[in-house]
């Protein structure tokens, strides 16, 4: 249903690194960087390869939160995502459960980047 999503982020690299090490169990990669004038912008990939989740510094002094799923493979990966976020001493907002009231089988874990957006794993077991 998506095509891209770009996340503004007051320290690129920073974000980067958090993006890669705490998503690294559903694959999340790396595809694509380049200059934009002073500031760096990167693309993040899935399995697939194709950069869809951008990260671009900060424009402007406003931040609002933003909500970003990532699809996992299973639960486990789901699982995995909790568990780097844990060693990585990330904000957990949710720990990883079903959320029957979205739909049955619905199982993911909710966590706060380091810009304050909430970010989740979740598995649809469909």
């Amino acid at each position: 249903m998506l095509d891209h999503v770009g996340v503004q982020a007051a320290d690129v690299e920073s974000s980067l690194a958090f993006y890669l090490s705490t998503f690294a169990a559903i694959g999340i990669r790396e595809a694509m960087r380049f200059q934009d004038g002073d500031a760096l912008v990167v693309g993040l990939a899935g399995p697939d390869g194709t950069p869809t989740f951008w990260l671009s510094p900060a424009r402007g002094a406003e931040t609002r939160e933003l909500h970003v799923a990532f699809q996992a493979a299973d639960r486990a990966a789901v699982d995995a995502v909790h568990q780097a976020a844990v060693r990585g001493g990330v904000e957990v907002l949710h720990a990883p459960r079903e959320w029957p009231e979205y739909h049955p089988n619905y199982y993911g874990v909710f966590l706060r980047d380091p810009d304050g957006h909430n970010v989740e794993a979740v598995h649809h077991g469909f």
